[in-house]
């Protein structure tokens, strides 16, 4: 026979079975009793609806509280075993929420570390040249395994918006570097190796932080953005020893060799390691991920600030207000022709202005430390270091401040 009860009944019902004799068990333990609720037992607040189940000492009421349980949290709007299932079965997060973890404070800690190397020196001193080269490659390991080719495919359906990235990044934009490395020696009477290092800074490869500012203007696009920097970064093995030799190698010497090898290191070789530890351990991965962008930010920080503190005598020396001059204009440059370049082309395209900011970025924004990594390790002048350590802080600052612009512009356009 089937029994209407309640969890407080079944409290009743054992203790009176705790009562009876222990010799005599059997008899009870396959009984079936009909016990109606008790009004001295009843509380709105604990009993559940009535319900039909089979109660038995063996176990049938362990599963009554467990399905009494079960109702409570149901009625609570919860689901007991919904919070596991996510634990277990979520997937990654994309690289586009991973940036907006790893950079949320990032044009802020750009800033303080530019003031902080100016005023005081010291604090940034003891990350010397020979931590540049691990510095960058632990951004490019972070780049590897945050990366999912499902980000990829909506953006390689635009094949004409990444070509036109590609030439701004290495056509437009080591143009425009060698005008201004020429002005600088011509014009301005700068040494050689300034100049040099003005061109270098137009030979590397786009920025990862134009994705993230690509990213706070227009999310949609951040995909096309990572697409386009990592298209140029990993290709930067080949292209910028070539165009460093191209409009380098009269004015100084260049080791292509030497600068393949070391991209190959710095660039290739992290990126790779990311997406293979990210694809062949997740699990490992998972783990890692969240403290990357704690880490990321202090590693930027210290990339920013360096450069600056090792160079600040020739930073602030007499010429040094021309070098940031013609840095500035370089990248300035940059930024308006990736935008009106864009304009030209995507005119007609219904997001022809997200595209022209995306573009913008990624012509304006440039690995600066890649350039003085390459500086510090192939030329013996430490002059060529320094239009690479102001790019960094140059580039930042002005590609944020675009974000803060155009920002405001699409709130009061809406």
């Amino acid at each position: 026979m089937n029994v209407i009860t309640t969890p407080k009944e079944t409290l009743h019902l054992k203790s009176k079975l705790r009562l009876l004799p222990r010799a005599s068990p059997a008899p009870y333990r396959s009984q079936r009793v009909q016990l109606l609720p008790l009004n001295a037992l009843s509380n709105s607040s604990l009993t559940s609806p009535a319900r039909i189940v089979s109660l038995s000492q063996g176990g049938g009421s362990i599963d009554l509280w467990r399905r009494y349980a079960s109702d409570k949290f149901s009625d609570m709007g919860l689901d007991p075993g919904a919070g596991s299932d996510k634990m277990f079965n979520e997937t990654p997060t994309s690289i586009v929420e991973t940036l907006k973890k790893a950079n949320s404070i990032l044009p802020h800690v750009v800033l303080a570390s530019t003031v902080l190397a100016l005023l005081y020196p010291p604090s940034f001193t003891w990350f010397t040249s020979r931590y540049f080269v691990p510095a960058l490659g632990f951004l490019m390991f972070a780049v590897g395994i945050n990366s999912n080719e499902k980000d990829f495919l909506e953006a390689f359906k635009r094949p004409k918006a990444i070509l036109l990235g590609y030439v701004g990044q290495y056509l437009i934009k080591p143009l425009l570097g060698f005008i201004f490395g020429l002005a600088a020696v011509s014009l301005f009477q700068l040494p050689t190796p300034i100049g040099a290092g003005i061109m270098l800074v137009s030979c590397v490869s786009g920025a990862q932080l134009s994705n993230y500012a690509t990213f706070l203007t227009d999310p949609a696009l951040a995909p096309l953005s990572i697409v386009m920097t990592s298209l140029s970064t990993a290709t930067a093995v080949l292209v910028t020893p070539m165009l460093s030799l191209l409009l380098i190698g009269k004015k100084l010497p260049v080791d292509v060799r030497g600068m393949v090898s070391s991209i190959l290191q710095v660039v290739i070789a992290p990126i790779a390691a990311g997406l293979l530890l990210n694809k062949l351990f997740p699990k490992l991965s998972n783990a890692i991920r969240p403290f990357l962008p704690v880490l990321s930010v202090l590693d930027t920080a210290c990339c920013v600030g360096a450069p600056l503190a090792l160079n600040i005598n020739s930073v602030m020396s007499p010429f040094g207000a021309t070098i940031l001059l013609l840095v500035t204009m370089f990248h300035l440059s940059a930024f308006f022709s990736g935008y009106f370049l864009t304009g030209s082309v995507f005119r007609n395209a219904p997001d022809s202005k997200a595209l022209q900011r995306t573009l913008s970025y990624e012509t304006g924004m440039q690995s600066s430390l890649l350039a003085l990594a390459l500086a510090t390790k192939f030329f013996q002048d430490p002059l060529v270091g320094i239009p690479p350590a102001i790019s960094t802080v140059v580039m930042s600052l002005m590609g944020f401040t675009l974000v803060m612009i155009w920002s405001s512009e699409k709130e009061l356009s809406i």
